[in-house]
């Protein structure tokens, strides 16, 4: 086997990446505005033939495809008590490669499942309890999902006593039902492995079709995933290493697309002050997560409410004017580029907020707590202050000569002294956009991956 062609289908650009197989090396990238209202198809074409182009290989052993474009993978997450069975949905959502709509706990109300009615997610990930534990709740909320009024595919993930009757239950009224083990099986303990395989499985049936990716895959040798899927196997391959060959250890990877911004982390997470006590979930080793309302086009609206335009035009050096038309142009036209220096300033100012609030939101943080033997901590979510670097990913970061300075705001800051932010991270650059096609290609030759990763993006100064 020689050569591999791998394919990230995005929301927004279609990008295609040539590895040569025998000597790890990567020959070839590009990249097409996704086509995803007409046939993705053509943008991969397109893509794909500039690559052949670029390296004179038109024929290849392996070729793999993973995807988010229209919007990518749309789940709801629900369980009983936030902290806990939520929690575990939510970690379990973000880790399979989807966008969180929603996030509910206890008891549904009629509100809450016309909300979701209207959000027309593509799976709902229904906890709650552990095993032998409370059932009434779980069972309720099967109950309410089937008495809402449009097609739902349900997998239940909750207490396994009433995994059975929730799914009578929902395919009575005609829903999807896939029973799963639970994802928090005993009180404090997370177990999302299998949850994340079922996601897979109704992904590769349900969703491809529905995304009009299914005459995509028929052209590639693998089953199509979800990108973020992808990339999260990348980012545990490096991290880890193989029984082979050693891993970089711990990093946190920053991926900035046009419609949300993933944060991937790689760490146990441990406590970091002394005396501190862990409230909530352990988080896992390899976590995802996903801002729907922080990208560079689609959601930089959503980033100029949360900042203001005072704020950003102070970041980026120019009048508010001029950072609202700016936002408003690559909004109503997510494929353009900057076309001056105005605009280039402004995409830097938006890609450091989208890097500083994504990266907040995805670490964990500690708060003080007084008693009567002196100051302690309470930590919620993973420690990252002593991660060895940040990577980062997606085009602004890619493209632009400040991808320090925009990566820069992923790290610790005084004014927000309790945030668990990286602290003496180096960062680095996937500057070859190859996360995702080494995720792939890791499912088949991870050996391969990984020597390409490192010197990709490790050894690459």
């Amino acid at each position: 086997m020689k050569y591999g062609l791998f394919a990230d289908v995005g929301s927004t650009f279609t990008k295609v990446v040539a590895v040569d197989l025998e000597n790890a090396e990567i020959i070839g990238r590009a990249m097409s505005s996704t086509t995803i209202a007409t046939d993705v198809n053509i943008g991969y074409d397109k893509a794909a033939n500039a690559v052949m182009d670029m390296c004179g290989i038109k024929e290849f052993d392996l070729k793999l495809a993973c995807s988010s474009a229209a919007g990518g993978l749309k789940m709801v997450a629900i369980g009983l008590v936030p902290e806990l069975t939520s929690q575990a949905a939510l970690l379990a959502v973000q880790n399979a490669g989807a966008k969180v709509l929603a996030s509910y706990s206890f008891m549904l109300s009629k509100k809450e499942v016309n909300e979701i009615a209207g959000l027309l997610p593509d799976i709902i990930l229904l906890s709650g309890g552990t095993n032998g534990g409370n059932s009434q709740v779980i069972l309720h909320n099967a109950q309410a999902l089937a008495d809402c009024p449009v097609p739902l595919t349900v997998i239940v993930a909750g207490n396994k006593n009433a995994t059975d009757e929730c799914c009578e239950i929902l395919e009575k009224a005609g829903k999807i039902a896939v029973p799963c083990d639970n994802v928090m099986p005993e009180f404090g303990v997370l177990d999302i492995q299998p949850a994340r395989e079922q996601i897979r499985k109704v992904f590769l049936k349900q969703i491809i079709e529905a995304k009009g990716l299914d005459s995509l895959a028929k052209r590639v040798d693998g089953d199509i995933i979800p990108t973020p899927a992808a990339v999260l196997e990348a980012i545990t391959l490096l991290s880890k290493g193989t029984d082979k060959t050693e891993g970089v250890g711990s990093f946190v990877a920053v991926d900035i697309g046009g419609a949300t911004t993933d944060v991937y982390s790689a760490t146990e997470g441990e406590c970091l002050y002394q005396g501190a006590t862990l409230k909530g979930l352990p988080h896992p080793k390899y976590k995802r997560s996903v801002e729907g309302d922080l990208g560079m086009r689609w959601s930089s609206p959503y980033i100029l409410e949360m900042e203001g335009a005072e704020k950003l035009a102070k970041s980026a050096g120019v009048t508010e004017e001029e950072v609202a038309t700016t936002i408003k142009k690559f909004n109503a036209n997510p494929e353009l580029l900057p076309e001056n220096e105005i605009e280039q300033k402004v995409d830097v100012a938006v890609g450091k907020a989208a890097t500083r609030i994504s990266v907040k939101r995805h670490s964990g943080f500690i708060t003080p707590v007084y008693t009567p033997l002196g100051e302690r901590f309470m930590q919620e979510g993973k420690d990252l202050s002593a991660v060895k670097y940040i990577v980062g990913t997606g085009g602004i970061v890619i493209s632009s000569p400040d991808y320090k300075e925009i990566l820069a705001q992923a790290m610790y800051s005084e004014d927000d002294m309790y945030s668990l932010r990286p602290k003496n991270a180096e960062i680095l650059l996937d500057k070859s956009y190859i996360l995702s096609a080494m995720g792939l290609l890791s499912t088949q030759f991870p050996e391969i991956a990984l020597e390409i990763m490192k010197k990709e993006i490790i050894n690459r100064k």
